[in-house]
């Protein structure tokens, strides 16, 4: 009977862990630049005498779909999307993180953020001089029109990275960062469209049937336990009784 509950118990885990996922997906379907996470598991032999039929569904970090979002028109001149593949880097603490949001605000100290987190340019967070109108090139220039009006300055470069999905893991914070400790080099190839954000790469039904069918298969597996606690006091009875 144990080798029932083993499995039941381990399957229930692996259940509550993938609905946690999707709920969280499902909470930030509207949040700009979210990337849609998905749970893994895999098979873990018990060690040990008597063990070596006992096999668990480990669970492991959750993966993260990668597949770009549709773009929405806002006409606000501090939005900008990544055309394509590539991210938007921004400072955390004393590391780089990257994100596709690009719902930039202009701080009282004049630095450019993402969702409290400054923008990196190319020789550190980027910092913008009083300006009437801000144009931002698809290779991340920004362009400041002064407040009286006249020729336009520059105002720094955004900096857009483009590293290999197998470099990155995601932050508990929503932020991807570089499994090397080594900040990644600007990516001249990669386009921004100002006036535009990327949404959730979030399928909200697809999200909420899973969630449903994880809720069945946890009602289940809890079944398997109540099963094999019903036949193990069932066995012990009949063994009092003999």
């Amino acid at each position: 009977m144990d080798r029932l509950l083993y499995t039941a118990m381990s399957g229930a885990q692996h259940a509550m862990m993938a609905q946690g996922i999707r709920a969280n997906n499902l909470a930030n379907a509207n949040t700009q630049g979210f990337r849609a996470d998905f749970e893994q598991a895999s098979a873990h032999a018990l060690s040990g005498d008597g063990f070596h039929t006992r096999v668990l569904a480990q669970s492991r970090q959750a993966g993260t779909n990668m597949a770009a979002a549709p773009l929405q028109q806002t006409g606000r001149e501090l939005d900008i999307a990544v055309q394509g593949e590539g991210f938007i880097a921004v400072q955390s603490g004393e590391q780089e993180g990257y994100t596709r949001a690009g719902n930039m605000l202009v701080s009282p100290e004049g630095e450019l953020t993402i969702n409290g987190h400054a923008v990196m340019g190319e020789g550190g967070p980027l910092a913008l001089a009083e300006f009437s109108k801000v144009e931002i090139g698809s290779d991340g220039t920004v362009s400041l029109t002064p407040p009286g009006g006249g020729a336009q300055i520059e105002g720094g470069r955004i900096k857009l990275v483009r590293p290999a999905v197998g470099d990155l893991q995601k932050g508990v914070d929503g932020l991807f960062y570089a499994t090397q400790q080594d900040r990644l080099v600007q990516d001249e190839d990669i386009q921004l469209k100002q006036g535009y954000l990327e949404g959730a790469n979030v399928n909200v039904v697809e999200e909420m049937v899973q969630n449903m069918a994880l809720g069945r298969q946890f009602e289940l597996q809890v079944r398997a336990m109540k099963t094999a606690d019903d036949q193990a006091r069932a066995g012990a009875r009949l063994i009092r009784g003999s």
